[in-house]
């Protein structure tokens, strides 16, 4: 039985009231519906039992409703339009038998709904023979959420348990009804009601279901591709996002014939092949789509695709690739709309290097193709940062049109440490800008392997993203807390671009493996007395509980640092002695300490310690000093100023606080003259013979060899020295020599003066021992002065009688000449061999003229009589 006969059943059964009462339910589905409506009085009304209008039906009547709510749902050839009340309901009933001219009013309804705003729409049209719209003409669309069964819910509990929402006019005669915050999932139950001064209008229930009416947004990133086999593909990108499966459709269509489709197909991938027929001219496409299965709406079209083919055309237009990686392009060559074979394509890259045939594939008659194979880096710098491949004809005609091949070196290093207390783990990363590309972004993933590493080298799809903290010299920083010390942990960096994704090499990391300690601490260097040893403790850390080793550095403290480094195999130790050149000096020194059984990082350089110079002992010896002897004849006194020199540190040991100066007469009479911070003294010397003694302190305590010196009277005019020379070596050395006369005295050591008698210059001296004959003198000397040189011999007795020479020996002159002749020698000796070779080379070509010039006798009747052999031995 149909439909229509059950319908027209019910209403002879006054069964009418029944569903008016109860609420005739219409399901919304995916498609456009229309509700036709009459205006108040052409239909008959009913009025409404107030048992029924206020409470629903009595519960008398609820078992016979349960059958009627079977047909609750209607179908679409009845349509129910009432003028409602609450206490009339004057409703027009429709089928699909009465004519359309009957109608006054139709209500077009279209409802559908979107995944990324979860809102749902209605747009209502209106459309009446006769207007009745003015300023008071309203329309509402209320509805309720409902989760339970249509027979619980009477009319009146629909009536006041529901939400309105205002619709709003957008066109003449059409008004859209927005519901926000809906459930994809849910059941709602709504209803149209229009307002026209006193008259009210309500559609039948609608029960709307938002997941059948969902419309997607339209595809995007429409592009052309080609696959491996050399056909043209048209692909685009699903919307986002993407809840479910999808159907396409796609229609395309010649500029010439806009609107007039050439073909339409459905597919649910999202890409089609295109025919080569397409390949002649220029087309438009668009794509939409919709649920694949289920009920669902058509999305909108997407923007129009223009699908030209130019001249050269290449797949794809430009590539992204890593160093040391193969890409392969594609190309389409066409000449005044004629393709070219694909046998006669050539490539070329940056239009200086012809691509190597064998790397060409001929994939079909129009279609070729070329693989780049290990991929160099590009260098930086110039106005592209891209390699231009061009496809050429045979004749190596290039059109202006190229592709775009973009290398990135994404060799990344990835370093972690994980510091002594194990609270967190700190990787660390960097690459060169220069190298990147503009819009990149760069990514640290990683993957956490429950137990140490996975063996797979492979990436995998459910990594995570860390964030990263940008540092200096373009380095970034990465902190994992907390974090698993027996888990491994998979990092790469990830380079996206619009061009495409890059990664770089995967690394596993072991947090337990690169653990970094925390430095050494309380560290102390001195110095020690009596040996003079680099004397190092420090405190080891208290994280981790491991054995650790440790390496010391040390450098003496300066502008210019030099470490050396000094291992600790000990483990338990913490004090190490180092023999030092220079135990005088200050050092500089910082400990670090590793893992023991070499995982892991060494850790950062304690801070820096400074040794204090210390006196390791009294100084092993007296400076070296000498004696200025200036009289004075007025006062009949002479005035004795001591000089003497610094002493080294390799003497001083370490410092010299002070000078003691030991004065001892002829009359054993003694006495102590200190001096602190100066190199000379002066007393009266007043005795004949007086013997002083130099001494040097430092904390420890004085000097125990000392030199001495004895100033007599007597011993001033005793002659040692018989006679002095001095020439000069170059202006910076003089050697001085000098003969004794027959030893009667003991020489202990000589005493050599020499100043400037051109200029007010302070004398200088030097002190060499007493086996010295001659003793090269190093000083600025300029050759064209004066100079006097005395020598002074010293004997245990006093200081004997200078010998004095004024200016350079000329015999020294002589002699440096005669040592110059040893190195001009050689070179006369070399000059003369060239020459007598090239006497002998001249002597040969001379022979060699001369036979030229000498006729053959076998040619010539006059020179067969002449003996050249002769001439020969002649010449």
């Amino acid at each position: 039985m149909s439909w229509h006969n059950i319908f027209i059943r019910f209403l002879q059964l006054n069964f009418l009231q029944v569903v008016i009462a109860h609420c005739m339910v219409y399901r919304i589905l995916p498609h456009s519906i229309q509700l036709p409506c009459e205006p108040t009085g052409k239909n008959s009304g009913f009025p409404l039992p107030v048992g029924i209008a206020e409470n629903g039906l009595s519960s008398n009547e609820k078992h016979d409703q349960t059958k009627a709510n079977a047909t609750a749902l209607v179908a679409e050839d009845y349509f129910l339009c009432c003028d409602w009340t609450d206490t009339y309901v004057n409703c027009f009933v429709y089928t699909a038998q009465m004519e359309t001219q009957q109608i006054d009013s139709i209500w077009n309804l279209q409802f559908w709904t979107t995944i990324n705003s979860e809102e749902l729409f209605c747009v209502v049209g209106l459309s009446s023979k006769s207007s009745y719209r003015t300023e008071d003409f309203t329309v509402n669309l209320l509805y309720s959420l409902t989760d339970v069964s249509l027979e619980s819910n009477s009319t009146n509990s629909l009536k006041n348990n529901f939400t309105v929402t205002h619709c709003i006019a957008i066109k003449h005669e059409k008004y859209e009804c927005q519901i926000p915050s809906v459930k994809l999932n849910h059941t709602y139950i709504m209803w149209l009601k229009i307002t026209h001064g006193m008259a009210l209008f309500r559609s039948p229930l609608m029960l709307v279901m938002p997941l059948d009416i969902v419309k997607p947004e339209p595809p995007l990133h429409m592009k052309i591709e080609m696959t491996d086999k050399g056909q043209l593909k048209i692909s685009w990108s699903n919307p986002s996002p993407k809840s479910y499966s999808l159907q396409y459709e796609v229609k395309y269509f010649a500029n010439a014939t806009r609107y007039v489709y050439q073909a339409v197909e459905i597919t649910t991938e999202t890409s089609l092949i295109l025919s080569n027929t397409l390949l002649d001219s220029s087309y438009v496409v668009q794509v939409r789509c919709k649920r694949l299965s289920g009920s669902g709406l058509w999305s909108d079209w997407s923007s129009p695709f223009n699908l030209n083919l130019q001249d050269v055309m290449y797949f794809p237009p430009k590539i992204l690739a890593s160093v040391g990686t193969n890409v392969s392009f594609y190309c389409i060559y066409k000449n005044k709309n004629k393709i070219i074979s694909s046998k006669k394509i050539v490539w070329w890259l940056n239009l200086a290097k012809e691509v190597p045939r064998s790397q060409y594939t001929l994939v079909n008659d129009f279609v070729g193709k070329v693989t780049l194979i290990n991929l160099e880096a590009m260098k930086p710098g110039g106005n592209f940062l891209f390699n231009a491949l061009y496809c050429c004809n045979e004749n190596k005609e290039c059109n202006h049109r190229y592709a775009e091949l973009y290398i990135i070196d994404v060799n990344i290093n990835i370093t972690c440490e994980t510091y002594g207390n194990l609270q967190k783990m700190t990787c660390r990363w960097s690459t060169n800008t220069d190298l990147l590309l503009s819009e990149s972004t760069l990514l640290l993933r990683y993957y956490r392997s429950d137990v140490y590493c996975s063996e797979s080298s492979s990436m995998p799809s459910d990594s995570e993203v860390k964030e990263c903290h940008s540092q200096r010299n373009n380095s970034y920083e990465c902190i994992f807390q907390p974090f698993y010390l027996l888990s491994g942990y998979t990092m790469w960096i990830e380079i996206k671009h619009p061009l495409g994704t890059l990664t770089s090499q995967p690394v596993c990391i072991l947090p337990k493996e690169v653990v970094k300690p925390f430095p050494p601490f309380n560290v102390k260097a001195e110095i020690t007395r009596e040996v003079g040893m680099l004397n190092v403790s420090w405190n080891n850390p208290e994280l981790p509980k491991s054995d650790l080793q440790f390496q010391i550095r040390y450098a003496l403290n300066g502008t210019e640092i030099t470490w050396e480094m000094y291992e600790v195999s000990a483990v338990s130790g913490s004090c190490v002695s180092i023999e030092v050149q220079d135990p005088c000096a200050v050092y500089i020194v910082q400990v670090r300490c590793s893992v023991l059984d070499g995982i892991g990082y060494w850790s950062d350089w304690s801070r820096l310690v400074y040794t204090v110079v210390k006196d390791i002992k009294a100084p092993l010896r007296g400076p070296e000093f000498w004696r200025i002897v200036n009289e004075d004849p007025v006062r009949k006194q002479k005035n004795v100023t001591l000089l003497w020199k610094p002493l080294v540190t390799n003497f001083a040991l370490c410092s010299v606080l002070d000078y003691v100066i030991e004065h001892t007469t002829s009359e054993n009479i003694t006495w102590s003259d200190y001096v602190e911070n100066d190199t000379t003294f002066t007393f009266l010397w007043t005795e004949d013979v007086h013997t002083i003694k130099v001494i040097a302190v430092n904390s420890i305590g004085a000097s125990s060899v000392n030199f001495i010196i004895t100033l007599s009277q007597q011993m001033n005019a005793v002659n040692i020295v018989k006679s002095v020379s001095a020439y000069p070596i170059n202006s910076s050395c003089v050697i001085v020599s000098w003969m004794l006369s027959p030893a009667i005295y003991v020489v202990t050591s000589f005493v050599i003066e020499w100043t400037n008698l051109n200029e007010d210059e302070q004398m200088k001296w030097i002190m060499v021992p007493s086996y010295v004959r001659k003793c090269h003198i190093y000083d600025n000397f300029i050759l064209i002065e004066k100079y006097r040189f005395s020598v002074y011999p010293v004997i245990p007795e006093g200081v004997a009688k200078p010998t004095v020479t004024e200016g350079f020996s000329k015999g020294g002159i002589e002699k440096q000449n005669y040592v110059n002749f040893y190195v001009i020698l050689p070179l006369v000796i070399l000059c003369l061999v060239f020459l007598l070779g090239a006497l002998l080379i001249l002597h040969q070509r001379m022979k060699t003229l001369f036979w030229d010039d000498v006729p053959n006798p076998k040619n010539c009747s006059w020179a067969q009589s002449v003996n050249f052999q002769k001439r020969v031995d002649i010449l």
